[in-house]
């Protein structure tokens, strides 16, 4: 099945995890989010758990809320479409499900067996197709960065959500899609104007998906060399995947993946910190113009 031309997204979105929501001070991200005209809220490592969306569904008024993204491995597609019907009951229209097909550590480091994922995906989308209550192909996305899941994204879900890319290839993820599914693309952010303390701060974070090989095959697909991917990353990498400094800065880096085609930029902000990042966010929601 073929999706018909996508609804509307705002511009401007932050993907946080499940933790940090459920931290305290998380009761009030959503709300404050979208007061500073954040749109959409991505939310990641939600353990086969929908509920998991719910309180930012409730704190909030028109926050669209996503996952970003339930695992296949983790929810079966029959669970997956009545939770979504639930929330869709309680909160109109406000919720995507993103679903991915993880990595073959996490998975089988949590006892699954990871196999054919690109057939585990489809298998999955025929079940949340399936009666006597199917999921609106417009209200599911997939996360995609590989040429064959982009592809299925564009014909059987609203679109894709896309992680660790530069604007470069959100523009490859464009042309591969068409102009009508939507494009959601992930920017990872440092409010640090220092460029030593601020790569500090993105090495950090990057270590673990340098160890992932879907991640680390993509990242070769983009250009990069072996050499940039050791030693924690290059500087060529942090800098290309990284946008830091100023929160003005940030968001002008965040905005070229806009230019390269994509209907929206989620905002991940980066801090060596646990816990909801409002700081953050007060900062650079006044820079969103």
């Amino acid at each position: 099945m073929e999706t018909e031309m996508a609804r509307p997204m705002a511009p401007w979105g932050v993907y946080t995890s499940h933790a940090r929501l459920a931290a305290p001070g998380g009761d009030r991200a959503a709300r404050e989010l979208e007061e500073l005209g954040f749109g959409a809220l991505w939310i990641a490592n939600c353990r086969g758990r929908l509920d998991a969306v719910e309180p930012a569904l409730a704190a909030s008024r028109s926050l669209q809320v996503g996952t970003a993204v339930l695992s296949v491995w983790d929810l079966d597609a029959d669970a997956a479409a009545a939770e979504f019907h639930r929330l869709d009951t309680a909160y109109p229209g406000r919720f995507t499900l993103g679903a991915g097909v993880s990595h073959a550590p996490l998975v089988e480091g949590a006892g699954g067996r990871y196999e054919r994922p690109f057939t585990r995906m489809r298998a999955f989308l025929d079940g949340l197709d399936a009666p006597p209550a199917p999921v609106p192909a417009d209200r599911r996305m997939i996360g995609a960065n590989g040429p064959k899941m982009i592809t299925l994204a564009g014909e059987r879900t609203a679109g894709a959500l896309t992680y660790l890319v530069t604007p470069d290839h959100t523009l490859a993820h464009r042309e591969r899609l068409g102009p009508a599914p939507i494009l959601v693309a992930e920017q990872k952010v440092v409010l640090d104007e220092k460029p030593d303390s601020a790569r500090a701060t993105a090495r950090a974070h990057l270590a673990v998906y340098l160890t992932l090989p879907n991640y680390v095959n993509n990242l070769l697909r983009m250009g990069f060399g072996a050499g940039d991917l050791a030693g924690g990353g290059s500087d060529g990498l942090v800098d290309a995947l990284v946008a830091w400094g100023s929160p003005e800065e940030v968001v002008r880096r965040a905005g070229l993946h806009r230019d390269a085609g994509a209907d929206q930029v989620a905002l991940h902000v980066l801090t060596g910190q646990e816990g909801p990042q409002l700081a953050e966010w007060r900062r650079l929601g006044p820079a969103l113009g």
